[in-house]
């Protein structure tokens, strides 16, 4: 039995979520709040499995009450978010926070229950399965990682840049970044650099689901700027999500972090993330570049965008690229993963103890095909480390 606890300022909303849980066999409804503070005190005295967590709401919102709860008496949690533009953004905040999900209320208010309730069901019942992750990504404290390329001795040295950065310390929801501009060294490859133009040619594919939005911003925020490849990420997501995800990102990052666009060419020091509703995939471009094609293809494994379509289409890459497999239910990427390393890909999936869902990783490690096995707060320094090789 799933103890569930409906947390919104709406009576017609905690009546109707009410109704849609207690009708089923599997759930039971321990209580509701109305605001941020009465959620919090209820879920100290009625110890719920699951809690259902409405954005705006009076005295404390929801976003100031997750923060609180994740810390004190982390629980999964599922939001319940408007798909307007603050809304969005909201959502992205509250996942990076430590969500396990979110569904989008339809037009406003949920006034037909019946057109989302089976998704609300299905991604209740996968979150109160997953891990309430403790594992809270401090902006002061995740210092971003400086890439120092490997040289040979008959080499020149690399020429260096300054260039300004976007750093960011004491987030606070509601109010605006502070953003440190700093120098940073960026190698600017030349033909005599053999290390280094080695590095040019390599890639990094990251794929991730449940509990994707959390685990990004503790990888991303610490690559360096001066990174000498790209960076392509599936996150299983709808559309009107991955821009907002990928603008916070890009606003607390050294790396520069964009939704990705169709026939984009890929840069060094850039991550690409797929947009909702469409694969990405890989595909060569003039003068041996590498560019991005879009495409809204069926869903492979019921997900659009899919791991499997991406890592599929960079496993010809081979010793060049580096995979990396994170938090998610199911198994895509899985499938994928074995072509990149039949191809002489490199892999690094993340452990149990630090996924929301040990799900996609498990699938890769059970099948043998993780070259490492890293928790999430050592990934991106795994990264690093094997572009560098």
């Amino acid at each position: 039995m799933i103890r569930v606890l409906i947390a919104d300022d709406s009576a017609f909303m905690r009546k109707v979520l009410s109704d849609l849980f207690n009708g089923q066999s599997d759930f039971q409804v321990a209580g509701t709040a109305v605001n941020g503070k009465d959620t919090i005190e209820k879920i100290k005295k009625l110890k719920p499995d699951l809690l259902t967590l409405d954005v705006q709401m009076p005295v404390m919102d929801g976003l100031e009450a997750l923060a609180i709860i994740m810390d004190e008496c982390p629980l999964p949690v599922i939001m319940v978010s408007s798909m307007t533009q603050a809304g969005t953004d909201a959502t992205i905040r509250a996942l990076s926070l430590g969500a396990v999900d979110f569904v989008s209320k339809a037009g406003g208010p949920i006034s037909k229950i019946d057109t989302i309730a089976e998704e609300i069901l299905q991604k209740s019942r996968e979150a109160a399965q997953a891990h309430a992750s403790k594992v809270r990504t401090s902006l002061a404290d995740s210092k971003p990682l400086i890439f120092t390329p490997k040289i040979n001795k008959e080499s020149e040295p690399p020429t260096t840049k300054k260039i300004e950065v976007k750093r960011k310390t004491g987030f606070v929801y509601g109010q605006k970044p502070v953003i440190n501009k700093i120098p940073v060294a960026t190698t600017k490859p030349t033909p005599n650099l053999t290390a280094n133009s080695l590095s040019s040619k390599k890639l990094v594919a990251i794929g991730t689901s449940t509990g994707g939005p959390q685990a990004l911003q503790a990888v991303i925020t610490r690559l360096p700027g001066n990174l000498p490849c790209g960076v392509v990420v599936v996150q299983h997501m709808p559309a009107g999500f991955t821009k907002s995800l990928a603008d916070r990102l890009d606003s607390i990052s050294e790396i520069s972090v964009k939704e990705a666009e169709n026939d984009e060419v890929i840069k060094a020091g850039q991550v690409y993330i797929a947009p909702g509703n469409f694969h990405l995939r890989v595909v060569p471009a003039t003068g041996g570049e590498r560019k991005i094609s879009l495409s809204q293809e069926p869903p492979v494994g019921n997900h659009r965008p899919a791991v499997n379509v991406m890592f599929d289409s960079v496993a010809g890459i081979g010793k060049n690229l580096v995979s990396v497999i994170m938090t998610g239910m199911g198994s895509d990427g899985c499938e994928g993963m074995k072509k990149i390393k039949a191809n002489g890909g490199y892999s690094i999936a993340q452990d149990e103890p630090s996924c929301v869902v040990y799900g996609m990783p498990k699938a890769v490690v059970d099948a043998g095909l993780a070259d490492e096995i890293k928790p999430l707060t050592k990934i991106a320094e795994a990264i690093v480390e094997a572009v560098r090789r």
